[in-house]
């Protein structure tokens, strides 16, 4: 090892020891050798080439130009955050998080790498890598509502939990999660940032795929904003629907207006809000819902 890699190691594991006083209840120990067993709940220098990588890695691509930037901070500054990983037996540890500061300390020439030494199943450590992305990589909408998904169905969250273990309100997961729903087309185009995540709410109100496909391939041709967007979508909505004739509609110049408001309402909910009103101004707002669950979350809206 070169100078500089041994003291970029010196550098890592000193700050190893400061952030263990920090973490109550975790000791330094040091590097880590074959003589050391199930050192869980410290922080230790490791050897690169007893680690593992994270089966579970939700993300399969990391920008080569970030992570040399990361490594020549490295080289400079050593590691700033240790990683985290889960002892497999006596000289093989699996990386829980951390694979960015772990491909970039390799590329900067460390053979030790300190790391938070924790216990996790699979499970677990797929749930730990999931999270992590969402709150510390720079995640596009679908990429996130994708995360989302796989927290609940292979990790058996329900949303109420999801949103506490991210840090996020239900209203703001469903809203993900509902990006889902529309065509594979539009979801690239998410993911490509080719429309933004205002547009893909819009298109979401719209009943067939036909309607929804039709529109973004004009937000694309025609570089539209989202209240445009907004404004195509509400003409869609009014001539899908058929006369009531019990009904007597009005045309004064505040209709209109109340269209905005039920498109705005329906955005905001996450579902499909209706606002009526007669000539004398009178009406009503009708939230529908499909299930405890769904009134639950209308309700956390509403502050009830």
């Amino acid at each position: 090892m070169s100078d500089k890699n041994n003291s970029a190691a010196k550098r890592s594991g000193g700050l190893g020891r400061g952030l263990s006083s920090l973490l109550e209840g975790n000791k330094y120990t040091g590097k880590i050798d074959s003589t050391t067993l199930n050192a869980l709940n410290t922080i230790a220098d490791i050897a690169i080439d007893q680690i593992q990588t994270n089966p579970f890695q939700p993300r399969t691509h990391f920008d080569q130009a970030a992570l040399e930037e990361l490594a020549d901070s490295i080289r400079i500054q050593g590691i700033i955050q240790p990683i985290t990983v889960r002892q497999l037996d006596q000289n093989t540890y699996q990386l829980i998080s951390g694979e960015r500061r772990y491909q970039a300390s390799k590329m900067a020439g460390l053979t030790v790498i300190p790391a938070y030494i924790r216990k996790a199943d699979d499970q677990q450590m797929l749930e730990m890598a999931l999270i992590e992305n969402i709150q510390r990589e720079s995640l596009n909408a679908i990429e996130i509502a994708l995360s989302y998904q796989r927290l609940l169905t292979e990790c058996s969250l329900k949303q109420e939990e999801l949103g506490d273990r991210v840090g996020k309100k239900r209203t703001t997961v469903t809203n993900y999660l509902r990006l889902l729903k529309l065509p594979p087309a539009i979801q690239i185009g998410l993911r490509d940032n080719v429309i933004s995540m205002g547009h893909a709410r819009a298109l979401i109100n719209i009943d067939t795929v036909e309607n929804q496909l039709e529109i973004y391939k004009k937000v694309v041709a025609e570089e539209l904003s989202v209240r445009k967007v907004e404004e195509l979508v509400r003409n869609v909505q009014n001539a899908n629907k058929k006369p009531d004739p019990q009904q007597k509609l009005s045309f004064n110049k505040y209709d209109q207006e109340l269209k905005t408001v039920e498109t705005k309402l329906s955005s905001q909910f996450g579902t499909k809000i209706m606002v009526k009103a007669n000539n004398d101004g009178k009406g009503e707002i009708k939230i529908p819902f499909v299930s405890v669950d769904e009134l639950n979350r209308i309700l956390d809206l509403l502050n009830y």
